[in-house]
């Protein structure tokens, strides 16, 4: 693309219209200068989790609460859904990678996958691809099942519902599983491209049903439902903290950089130390009357855990740092992870970016909030499959579809080579091959891996990152499952409605993979092994469990164990990883918390502002 992108007027415009249009609740969440030596509550993180559990504790005018979020303000950037792609690397994004693998990530440079994280206000809610899947009824009923009462899908179903506002009539109508009162927008992006219809009606042409993978059964193939409010992206942080802004109980300090928490000799967290600024602004305390709440994700959370002392007693030794509590924090590490096949097609209806970075798409966005720049980042279709080794019909699938139109190529090689990881020799060999030509994508995800990793210290030093071993595909059983969900995706793209956009299996043989035929199996583990795709959904790193449970960290309360006033309310705490995209079910999770957390300190308030009381489908002894 010769000249200058347009896109770089996003801001101008950006700035404009929302001037113009006075839309008071999306003006930016207000930064703190300076905070309270106490508060009741302190909330580490202002991501996904954080911001609703901030939001839903300042409810109670007699409650202070402080938000510490390590980064800074969202842009008018990442309100863009087409541009998902583009924040990874960005000053919002944690910019992580995984330790070199033998198994997997073997095309990325130095073996290493990219591991992206939202290190901005709203968290990984405000960089990734914003879609809206809640997980099935079966992952929920398992947690329970495990010691964990109160979690099984019954009970956490009204927390869904309890934040959606969904903008389609159709699946409002049905109550039973939707909501339409929440602060979190969800809908469909008001453009798409032919290739959305046509994948839906491949899964059909299939024997799959079309319907709504969060509703009553899974299995089926439907075109997305997003995080989008006006054709914007809804983060979390515009979703909750928005909204309470004003309110004078409520305290956001932006890049602020939590190092400790604070335990007295009693092992209860008072308090914790944080950094924000230069030197001056090193090593300021606050402390917490009541608790406090750890939200800063799977990688952070155990990250600081782990620096405070609270994990395994053999490696906090090993970094001279006081034992408070011995668990097993940073072990359970969970990612969803996928294989793609990549087809390329005869009719010019896809060339993603190309579609993005031109004026009338600025436009149309910018004035209308429409247009191809409203799209979630491509994805324009998702999709629920059994291979061989589910059985169908337990509604439990173990692969689901992202459908992609386009790939990694589809920028020409500006950005998203670099976001993935991808080595210079398999741009060259592979994706270059695919500049310029009309494409689409099908990520087959592996939806409950057997894999398990862990995030480890590097050193007691809070700035430097720690190790995170993902073990990809260290269990032969995850490589299979991918590998016939491929042969799922091929047979989509081989249906009659793709045939008809001239649709063929991108054919060049990956390097490193030559040696074995395109047709055979062991292509196939190859090519998987080499092109692993992260889906970004990592979780799991202080397992929640009864006290009977060896590897839990937290109780089903999601207090840590060993100690006292301190919680842990983010992905860390699944069990297990839900059968689907997890900013909804994070988003579930800090509800559910924000209402076990008042009920504790307030057993006895029965009534009050009605945005404070739980949702109206569960009693008291289900929070």
């Amino acid at each position: 693309m010769a000249g200058p992108s347009p896109l770089w007027l996003l801001p101008a415009f950006a700035t404009f219209f929302s001037f113009y249009a006075g839309d008071s609740l999306d003006e930016p969440v207000p930064d703190a200068a300076s905070v309270l030596e106490e508060y009741d509550y302190i909330v580490v993180g202002g991501g996904s989790s954080g911001s609703v559990v901030a939001a839903r504790l300042s409810e109670d005018p007699d409650a202070t609460v402080l938000l510490l979020e390590a980064g800074g303000q969202e842009s008018e950037f990442s309100e863009v859904p087409g541009l998902a792609g583009y924040l990874q690397l960005s000053q919002m994004d944690w910019q992580y990678k995984a330790e070199p693998s033998t198994t997997s990530c073997l095309a990325m440079v130095s073996n290493r996958c990219n591991l992206p994280r939202g290190r901005v206000i709203g968290g990984s809610s405000s960089i990734n691809y914003m879609l809206y899947v809640r997980g099935n009824r079966r992952d929920y009923d398992l947690w329970e099942s495990q010691g964990n009462h109160g979690w099984g899908y019954d009970h956490v179903l009204p927390f869904f519902k309890f934040s959606e506002d969904n903008a389609n009539p159709t699946l409002t109508a049905n109550s039973d599983f939707h909501g339409s009162d929440g602060y979190l927008s969800v809908g469909e992006s008001p453009w798409r491209s032919p290739l959305a219809a046509a994948f839906v009606e491949a899964g059909v042409e299939l024997g799959y049903p079309a319907r709504d993978v969060n509703g009553a059964s899974q299995t089926g193939f439907m075109v997305p439902q997003g995080f989008l409010r006006r054709g914007s992206r809804c983060s979390n942080a515009r979703a909750f903290l928005r909204p309470a802004r004003l309110r004078p109980n409520l305290h956001t300090a932006l890049n602020a950089f939590v190092t400790r928490i604070l335990f007295d000799s009693a092992r209860r967290a008072y308090g914790v130390v944080f950094d924000r600024g230069g030197e001056e602004g090193r090593g300021q305390e606050v402390r917490a009357r009541r608790e406090v709440i750890l939200a800063a994700g799977a990688i952070n959370t155990p990250q600081l855990l782990l620096l405070s002392g609270v994990g395994p007693a053999q490696q906090l030794r090993r970094y001279n740092i006081s034992v408070v509590a011995d668990l097993p924090v940073g072990r359970n590490l969970q990612d969803h992870i996928a294989g793609s096949a990549i087809f390329t097609i005869r009719e010019p209806v896809s060339l993603l970016y190309s579609r993005l970075e031109n004026l009338p798409a600025l436009l149309k966005y910018s004035v209308f909030g429409s247009g191809p720049l409203t799209s979630l980042g491509g994805v324009e279709g998702v999709a629920f499959v059994s291979t061989r080794f589910m059985n169908a019909s337990l509604d439990w699938p173990d692969i689901e579809f992202h459908f992609v139109s386009g790939t990694h190529a589809s920028d020409g090689g500006s950005h998203l080579r670099h976001a993935l990881g991808l080595r210079d020799e398999y741009w060259a060999h592979y994706f270059s091959h695919l500049v310029d030509r009309d494409q689409f994508s099908i990520l087959a995800k592996l939806m409950r891996p057997r894999s398990r990793g862990v995030v480890e210290l590097r050193s007691a030093d809070p700035y430097e990152y720690p190790k995170i071993i993902t073990n990809y595909l260290h269990d032969r059983a995850d490589l299979l499952v991918i590998k016939e969900g491929l042969k799922i995706a091929r047979q989509v793209g081989n249906t009659r409605v793709f045939r008809e956009f001239g649709a063929r299996l991108f054919d060049l043989p990956l390097l490193g993979c030559e040696s074995f035929e395109m047709t055979s199996e062991a292509y196939w583990e190859c090519y998987i092994r080499h092109l692993t795709f992260t889906i970004y959904h990592y979780c799991g790193t202080a397992k929640m469990g009864p006290y009977w449970d060896p590897d839990a960290v937290v109780d089903p309360m999601l207090r840590v164990y060993g100690v006292q006033g301190l919680r842990v309310v983010d992905a860390s705490v699944f069990p297990t990883i839900p059968s689907g995209n997890t900013n909804a079910p994070v988003t579930m999770v800090a509800e559910k918390a924000a209402h076990m957390i008042k009920a504790f300190w307030a057993p006895a308030k029965t009534s009050g502002d009605g945005d404070a009381l739980p949702p109206t489908e569960l009693h008291s002894e289900e929070l």
